[in-house]
């Protein structure tokens, strides 16, 4: 897994729109909140969506994009915007790449039944592309304002 201080795992991947989002277009720019999720429209990940976008405003007054990212593809990205009108990117990783980069697929286990998944996790990264939290397994309440605390701090 990965933690802070070192190096943010370069990632490229297409957003809700098919355009696609790298890491290196913040570089020297803004931070990045970069936030993985199970599942579009589902109860926990909505939750933290809708408070990411609530806060997002505060975020890009302190010069940070939020990212979301999961499996889902660029449609189901677009209609989970549309429907709660979230003001945060979503990256479609449907490949799994950027998944795997940072450690966030893993075996899960829901009712005695094991498989694979993405485990809740939220990544800082400052504007020289190095990791300032790494945070598995994260809850979805607060979360949001957890992350932007951090932010402000940078």
């Amino acid at each position: 897994m990965l933690q802070a201080k070192q190096p943010a795992p370069a990632f490229s991947s297409p957003n809700q729109h098919g355009t696609t989002v790298s890491l290196a277009d913040f570089a020297g720019k803004q931070h990045v909140v970069l936030y993985f999720y199970p599942k579009d429209d589902t109860p926990g990940c909505t939750i933290e969506a809708n408070e990411f976008t609530a806060l997002a405003a505060e975020f890009a007054a302190h010069n940070a994009v939020v990212i979301g990212v999961s499996k889902d593809d660029c449609g189901s990205h677009q209609a989970f915007i549309d429907k709660f009108g979230l003001k945060v990117e979503l990256l479609a990783d449907t490949s799994g790449e950027v998944c795997a980069a940072y450690g966030v697929w893993q075996e899960k286990e829901k009712n005695g039944v094991k498989k694979m998944g993405i485990v809740r996790s939220t990544f800082v990264i400052d504007k020289d592309g190095t990791l300032v939290t790494a945070q598995y397994q994260v809850t979805p309440n607060g979360h949001a304002q957890a992350m932007l605390d951090v932010v402000k701090q940078r």
